[in-house]
């Protein structure tokens, strides 16, 4: 053997053999099993359609909320927000805002006004709006888009109670504890901007205020993704019956 052919590279004929015979095993098990009549697993049957990965149904949702303090033209110190406590399923207390489905016929304002007074108790009126919070999540076998409108509300009456079947908690919330309490990052920073507004209310009057957007009322009925509804002999950990004064 001359220097030149022992240089070259030797070809590994052993595998390559081994992945035609492999291969033609494979063709003829497949082929055995068509010719003795069976369907291979994947093959899809006559005048039938594979199917694939099932898709959810996405849906769009539209809620409105607010905000409702009591003692605006008192010191800041004094002022109080209307906040709603839920058990998610670990038991835990989490706080947030009022805030409900827009119904047929309804602008945003009056969803806000509304859904206040229903999970709440309190009597409120929109002075100004807070901002608008979307997200994602899937229920029932849908994909739903969901937006709320919120709203800074000027509390005007009522009293506060928890008879609505879906809180679990009401209570007063002193203004500069809103960001500990509130659960969702988006709300806390809802509070940062009711407190800037606040502040130009107390310094330069209602016309210091932004003006509403507009808001026509809702046409078309939508869907209900309504989170869980406590029964009512159902009793919940730490339950102050919405006299407390805060979570």
């Amino acid at each position: 053997m001359s220097d030149g052919e022992k240089s070259q590279p030797r070809r590994r004929r052993g595998r390559r053999r081994g992945r035609r015979s492999a291969g033609s095993s494979e063709s003829q098990t497949t082929g055995k099993e068509i010719a003795a009549g069976g369907t291979p697993a994947n093959a899809a049957k006559p005048g039938q359609r594979r199917r694939g990965p099932e898709r959810l149904r996405t849906v769009h949702e539209t809620s409105a909320g607010g905000l409702v303090i009591d003692g605006l033209d008192g010191p800041r110190e004094e002022q109080v927000a209307a906040l709603i406590g839920r058990v998610d399923r670990r038991g835990r207390m989490l706080w947030s805002l009022p805030k409900g489905h827009i119904e047929l016929g309804e602008t945003a304002e009056e969803t806000a006004i509304r859904e206040v007074a229903e999970e709440t108790g309190i009597q409120g009126s929109v002075l100004a709006a807070l901002g608008r919070i979307d997200y994602w999540f899937v229920t029932d076998g849908r994909r739903v888009h969901k937006t709320v409108h919120h709203y800074l509300m000027r509390c005007s009456g009522g009293e506060l109670s928890d008879e609505d079947l879906e809180v679990a908690e009401v209570a007063w919330v002193p203004i500069p504890e809103l960001p500990s309490r509130l659960a969702y990052a988006d709300e806390r920073k809802l509070a940062e901007v009711a407190d800037e507004l606040i502040g130009k209310l107390q310094t330069d009057g209602p016309a210091a205020l932004p003006p509403l957007p507009p808001s026509s009322p809702r046409r078309r009925p939508q869907t209900h993704s309504r989170t869980r509804i406590r029964r009512p002999d159902e009793s919940v950990r730490g339950r102050q019956n919405g006299r407390g004064s805060g979570p």
